[in-house]
């Protein structure tokens, strides 16, 4: 009788799951982030607000090393295949 309760209860463990932060536990931890956020921005403000600055020209560099692997890199620009005749 045992055997059939314990084998049951695995059953139940292998049912699908629904994504973390839909859970009870993720949405607590969210809450936990989001005062967080709220408290180290009113506490910082003057460092956040200094750091924003620097953002967009951040951006724009690691954009330019890390977004030119779509072309081929500087070597290819304006170079379709030297093979074919234009």
């Amino acid at each position: 009788m045992s055997m059939h309760h314990h084998q049951g209860h695995e059953d139940h463990q292998d049912e699908p799951q629904g994504p973390f932060m839909a859970s009870r536990v993720g949405l607590v931890f969210l809450g936990f982030l989001a005062v967080g956020a709220l408290l180290l921005f009113t506490e910082h403000r003057a460092h956040v607000l200094g750091a924003v600055f620097w953002v967009l020209p951040l951006a724009c560099v690691f954009m330019h090393m890390f977004m030119h692997g779509g072309h081929g890199g500087h070597g290819s620009h304006g170079k379709r295949n030297e093979r074919e005749p234009s």
